[in-house]
């Protein structure tokens, strides 16, 4: 045993499960931003304490959503982290690269076979050519 034979075993330690490795960035909704908002701003000085302390924000993020929220009302909260997405153009024009290359694959392969079949064509045109005098030669 490890703690000998009067004290129990000592099990290894265990990481607390309550505390993820890693934290995550929390996302609010341009909706929950706009309702805190309002919320928040019709409270006097320790209703909004409380309110903060409720929901775990601090102010400094309410500050931001004020800045968002003025510089371009519901489509800036409702902004997405990270890169916009392409226009429709582009996707199009990527979707038909695509099938240009896949398209100019199947013809070198067809071009390939053809190329196969004439080869072949003509082999048996000389095996039934040499066939056909051999023929003539028997008789």
């Amino acid at each position: 045993m490890a703690g000998g034979p009067d004290l129990p075993a000592r099990a290894e330690p265990r990481a607390d499960p309550e505390v993820p490795e890693r934290a995550q960035q929390r996302r609010y909704s341009a909706a929950y931003k706009l309702r805190f908002l309002s919320e928040y701003e019709g409270l006097d000085k320790s209703g909004k304490g409380a309110l903060l302390r409720r929901e775990g924000l601090y102010s400094s993020l309410v500050s931001e959503w004020r800045k968002q929220r003025d510089q371009g009302a519901l489509s800036a909260l409702a902004q997405k982290p990270g890169r916009p997405q392409a226009d429709l153009r582009d996707r199009e024009l990527a979707r038909l690269r695509k099938e240009n290359e896949r398209l100019e694959r199947e013809l070198d392969k067809a071009r390939k076979v053809n190329e196969i079949q004439v080869k072949l064509s003509a082999l048996l045109e000389g095996l039934a050519a040499e066939g056909a005098e051999g023929e003539s030669e028997r008789t």
